[in-house]
Order: C-alpha cells, then sequence, then structure tokens
C-alpha cells in the first residue's frame, strides 16, 4: 500500500484469509488515508472492488482489513513472464476495471474518482476476477 505496510492474516472466528494494511502512524498523509479509504469504501460495494472487512483504532496504530486477493496485482501478471496473460484475459481484466470505474463514477450514490489507477493498484482474486483498491487518493464529488 502507499502509506503503510499490507500483511497476510486470518480472522480469528472464521479462518478467514485477509490482507492488513498497517498505515505508517507518523505520516499525516497515512491519517487522511485511513479517514478518506474509510468514508469512501464504507459506501461502496461491487464485485470490481476490493472490499473493507473492518478497520482498527488502537492509539496512534490504523488497521485496515480487506479481503485477501490470492493472485496479486496487475503489476505482478503483467511484468512476470511466466504469468503473461492472454489477449483474451486482458480483454477480461480491462473490461473488470472499466466496470468498476463506471460503478464509481456513475452507479454510487456518490460519485467518487479514484485518483490512482495503476497496475499496482488493480488486485486479483481466486478466479483471477479484476477488483480495484487504494482509496486512499480517491475524491468524493
Amino acid at each position: 500500500g502507499g502509506f503503510g505496510i499490507v500483511f497476510k492474516g486470518m480472522l480469528a472466528e472464521d479462518q478467514k484469509v485477509v490482507a492488513v494494511k498497517r498505515l505508517d502512524k507518523e505520516l499525516v498523509e497515512g491519517e487522511k488515508e485511513f479517514q478518506t479509504e474509510m468514508k469512501i469504501i464504507g459506501r461502496t460495494h461491487h464485485r470490481n472492488l476490493v472490499r473493507v472487512l473492518g478497520h482498527c483504532l488502537d492509539g496512534s496504530r490504523r488497521l485496515l482489513v480487506y479481503e485477501y486477493m490470492s493472485n496479486g496485482s496487475l503489476s505482478d501478471i503483467l511484468f512476470t513472464p511466466e504469468k503473461q496473460p492472454t489477449w483474451e484475459e486482458r480483454c477480461g481484466i480491462a473490461r473488470d476495471i472499466a466496470r468498476g470505474l463506471l460503478y464509481l463514477h456513475d452507479e454510487c450514490d456518490t460519485q467518487i474518482i479514484h485518483c490512482d489507477i495503476k497496475p499496482q493498484n488493480i488486485l486479483m482474486d481466486d478466479h483471477f476476477c479484476a477488483k480495484i483498491s487504494d482509496f486512499g487518493m480517491a475524491s468524493i464529488l
């Protein structure tokens, strides 16, 4: 993540694998990112957006808990020769991203502009469905 470190974790109650982002506590931007992400992602639900499952505020510590994306980022896939997607798979990834953006721009109650779409912020789930992540730079219109 842009303002913190991401860890793989597991929820105690149901053994669900999750990603936990620990925001850098000394960064003012980290606090802003945390507030933005909670405000924005709490309003959204779409198959092409990474879901925030919860958060934790403990003194100066800020944690965001996300659904785990087992196939890494689009960047990992595009720039690893043995993982190169076919053209058909690339078109599917582009469609997934476009659907996520359409939802954010037109189908949400409030228009959301991501402001940081890049291969590192597109994550791939178990079925190689592309999901937009990292809403820390996003703006609400």
